[in-house]
């Protein structure tokens, strides 16, 4: 072999001796190096179109990529504060829905359990409405379903409240299958990136996008083992095959040509963090049903049921060993392949120094450490609920800006009451099931008693089914849900009635504006004379309620709904009784009124909407809610009558069920056939109101109390909720026996709350039944007393018959006409 100097001497003297001619083979190579260059002539001007084609497709891919940012929807922070309801499962699914585990307390995200039953939370910060929250350690105790300590942990000093993160609940990303959880390459932990870069690409710091050293040392290791076991493409040619640009994967040589180009195209314009960014961002890591799990965020929620931080190395080993086939390695069906796979990204690990040889020996011996259900994740995990959120957001945000502009929308939504909701739901319907029923469906909605919020939304018997949501969109007659409102009406004439007030359930026949008859009757087919106007709601007398709702007119009843929840009904006699299609969802607006005490509040989803980074875009407040101190007096007359309703009326499964200690008000409701069953309730914190049916409207045989009541009554058996409490400022409680306020000793005597200046005069029990009882002191002796009805009395006609105000017995008519009757106070909201 010629040295160098002599090679380079003999092409000089070539070049010289021009006058010695080509030998043949000479001619040749000249004629092979003109093709040769010609080709290259060639390809370049293909190759340069295309590759400028490529460019303007990686320019526009790869920043949609990094820019079009789902919404995120997150539940209400929890607030713990001292006397709070609360109970040790409650907290704990409140705490493992936001993704806390158990742990030392101290690290942000986690929790421990004292012997004495003493917890401490370590919380993670987080943007909220009302600005940053700050992480913080705090120890909660417990007593009798109640928090009844708060202190900062380690300190002694009790504190007033403190906020825990907020649950995410779904995630807006248009149209797209897919679970995307978006972080910044400086937010993830240095642990996952070198670890994915030991595993992926070693060399993913110095390459411009290809290694052909890496494709080499590949090939020879997948040789040696026998199987593929290494992957010789980079980073960067994974993201560019990932789908983000259309590449796809089918292994052929076009394919593995664009592969390579779109990688050098991204490496020649973004810089390695950026590249990194995406990718962590962008690769598959599992897939649920239909949804694609994408980014190592949603990967470690998906597979361990936490957030990225709070992995542990033999976690961080299988999320990035599991990339390379999330499917052939998928650690739920086959963890003996998951194991191998993770053991090796622990090998990797070991040799690039990212942790030491304890760490590496305590990793190998963990257990893989997967969830035992494919995490939380979800693009929508409470669909009615986020359907609510929607419509909610709708005038301010179309869907089209909604899904994909990085907001992040709080929300009122309890994981707890939401989950307790959705498994009343789901226990109640199997229970009910069976061959002589049609398929049964339901609607729940579960409100902040005190604010309006809703924090609890099922839209159905397969509470996570997504489509037809019956919260809202089911509307069915709503039957005796609408009596409260009736005796609310009539409560608002104080000089007229009172919930001592006898009223007359007898048959009932009227003709309507159309000109048929209404002879509605009760439940039990029977009349029951005489009735105290509390009891005749309470137990849902119909013919009662009906000459009630007469006296006070459907009319003004028609205006009460709409005024309180936007209802629109038509004024006939049989609105008294319910005849108006509406949702539970409207009827939870209409029933918040009684529950709030008598404030008009209009029901909200939303708490506020923060950008994607974390400031405040719009504030739901919620406008200021009505309240009229006259208003409240009127219902909380109505209140004593359903708690009446739940201790001696329809509700009282209720009392055997166990939940006489939240005291609760509430009113069934039934339609003809058992075809509707209805249940509103509500307690000190929360009302609840329930539908059970069928989608189409055939009968069930269910009334509302062994329906729709069963599902309000499994879900607060669980759910923490404050007893109701129902302040007597502004009433005036007096023992009445016959017409009149008497002695609590009297034979008959019942304790009833009055508005203030309205409770009748006062007579001495001697008074109401001289000895020996006369005749006339007897009950349901005479018209007005207990047991009397009308159907003896001397028939009597038009109005005055139909409402039981028939003619007095002259021996008890008055010597002299009764003084004039105090004028009725007004209430500003109540028609």
């Amino acid at each position: 072999m010629p040295k160098p100097q002599d090679s380079m001497r003999r092409i000089d003297r070539d070049e010289d001796d021009h006058d010695i001619p080509d030998s043949p083979r000479r001619t040749w190579s000249r004629r092979a190096l003109v093709w040769a260059l010609a080709l290259v002539g060639l390809g370049l001007g293909f190759l340069i179109p295309y590759t400028l084609y490529l460019n303007q497709q990686v320019s526009q891919r790869f920043g949609e990529l990094r820019w079009q940012v789902p919404t995120r929807v997150y539940a209400r922070p929890l607030q713990l504060t001292p006397g709070l309801a609360l109970d040790a499962q409650t907290l704990k699914l409140e705490l493992e829905s936001a993704a806390y585990r158990e742990g030392d307390g101290r690290s942000p995200g986690t929790w421990s359990v004292a012997e004495n039953g003493r917890w401490t939370i370590a919380s993670r910060g987080f943007q909220d409405v009302g600005g940053a929250v700050a992480q913080r350690r705090v120890e909660v105790s417990m007593s009798g379903g109640r928090i009844s300590r708060l202190r900062d942990a380690g300190g002694d000093a009790g504190i007033d409240s403190a906020y825990l993160d907020p649950a995410r609940i779904a995630t807006l990303y248009g149209q797209r299958q897919e679970e995307r959880r978006l972080v910044r390459v400086e937010d993830v932990p240095v642990l996952v990136t070198d670890a994915l870069q030991a595993v992926e690409d070693e060399d993913f710091a110095h390459h411009h996008g290809i290694d052909l050293g890496g494709m080499l040392r590949a090939a020879w290791v997948n040789v040696r083992a026998g199987e593929a076991r290494q992957g010789g493409s980079t980073l960067t040619q994974q993201l560019a095959r990932s789908g983000l640009l259309g590449i796809g994967r089918e292994q052929t040589y076009t394919r593995k040509f664009n592969e390579i180009l779109y990688a050098m195209l991204i490496e020649a314009r973004y810089d390695k963090g950026t590249i990194l960014e995406a990718y962590l961002n962008q690769v598959y890591l599992g897939q649920r049903g239909a949804q694609a799990i994408h980014g190592v965020a949603a990967g470690a929620e998906f597979w361990f049921g936490r957030r990225l931080e709070d992995l542990a190395t033999e976690h961080v080993a299988l999320l990035v060993g599991i990339i390379r086939g999330p499917s052939y390695y998928d650690p739920r069906r086959h963890p003996e392949r998951a194991k191998e796979r993770r053991d090796f990204a622990l090998g990797k690990m070991l040799g690039n120094g990212l942790i030491d040889e304890t760490e590496y020996k305590r990793a190998l011996a963990a257990p893989l450490g997967i969830s035992s259900t494919p995490g939380t994740l979800a693009a929508n995990r409470f669909p009615a609920y986020v359907d609510l959120v929607r419509r909610q957001l709708a005038a301010d945000y179309p869907a089209e800006v909604l899904q994909g502009a990085g907001l992040i929308v709080m929300t009122a939504m309890s994981p707890a009451a939401q989950g307790y909701a959705e498994g009343a739901v789901r226990r109640t319907i199997e229970a009910l099931s069976n061959d002589k029923r049609p398929a049964l469906q339901a609607g729940l909605v579960v409100t902040d008693s005190h604010t309006g919020e809703v924090i609890a939304v099922v839209g159905g018997a397969n509470p996570t089914e997504h489509g037809f949501n019956r919260a809202i969109e089911a509307k069915r007659p709503v039957g005796s849900l609408l009596k409260p409102f009736v005796y609310l009406l009539a409560l608002t004439r104080p000089n007229e009635f009172s919930l001592a007030t006898w009223v007359n359930d007898a048959p009932v026949d009227m003709v309507l504006p159309n000109g048929q008859r209404w002879n509605p009757a009760n439940s039990d087919r029977r009349s029951h004379g005489s009735v105290r106007l509390m009891d005749a709601l309470a137990r849902s007398y119909n013919q009662a309620t009906v000459r009630v709702g007469m006296e006070v007119g459907p009319r003004a009843l028609a205006d009460l709904l709409h005024k309180l929840a936007s209802i629109r009904a038509e004024p006939n006699p049989s609105l008294i009784l319910g005849a108006v299609d509406e949702s539970p969802y409207a009827m939870a607006q209409l029933y918040q009124f009684l529950a709030s005490g008598g404030e008009r509040q209009t029901l909200r989803m939303v708490r506020g909407v923060l950008d994607s980074e974390g400031r405040v875009q719009r504030r739901y407040d919620g406008a200021q809610p009505d309240a009229y101190p006259q208003d409240s007096q009127y219902v909380r007359l109505v209140t004593l009558a359903l708690q009446h309703a739940v201790t001696s009326g329809t509700g009282r499964q209720l009392v055997a069920d166990g939940l006489a200690r939240l005291q609760p008000a509430g009113k069934t409701g039934t339609t003809n056939d058992g075809r509707d069953s209805w249940f509103a309730g509500w307690t000190g914190d929360h009302l609840a109101v329930v539908w059970i049916g069928n989608d189409q409207n055939e009968a069930t045989g269910l009334y509302g109390t062994t329906g729709a009541m069963r599902v309000w009554s499994d879900l607060f058996r669980r759910l923490p909720s404050a007893p109701l409490e129902v302040a007597d400022e502004g009433l005036d409680w007096q023992w009445v026996a016959q017409g009149g306020a008497t002695d609590p000793e009297c034979p008959d005597a019942r304790r009833f709350a009055f508005l203030q200046g309205y409770a009748p005069a006062y007579q001495p029990c001697y008074a109401a039944y001289p000895a020996p009882y006369a005749a006339d002191g007897v009950p349901g002796t005479q018209p007005g007393e207990p047991g009397y009805s009308d159907e003896a009395a001397p028939q009597e006609s038009g109005w005055r018959r139909f409402f039981g105000r028939g003619r007095q017995d002259p021996a008890r008519e008055p010597a002299a006409p009764p003084p004039e009757p105090a004028p009725a106070p007004a209430g500003e909201m109540l028609p």
